[in-house]
């Protein structure tokens, strides 16, 4: 893997881990159920495209 490569993965795992703690900090503050349960799922769903990510090392 080029170092381009490797720049561009570590851009998109740190996009990843910001995304993932946006959500949970969303999440904690909404006190909609709907609203609550559905940044539960963002936080989730990132959680999954980092660790796919990471996978791919």
């Amino acid at each position: 893997m080029t170092s381009k490569e490797l720049l561009y993965v570590e851009d998109a795992l740190g996009h990843e881990q910001f995304l993932k703690s946006c959500a949970c900090k969303t999440s904690n503050q909404l006190q909609d159920a709907e609203l609550k349960q559905y940044m539960k799922e963002l936080e989730s769903k990132h959680s999954e495209l980092y660790n796919k990510i990471l996978n791919l090392l």
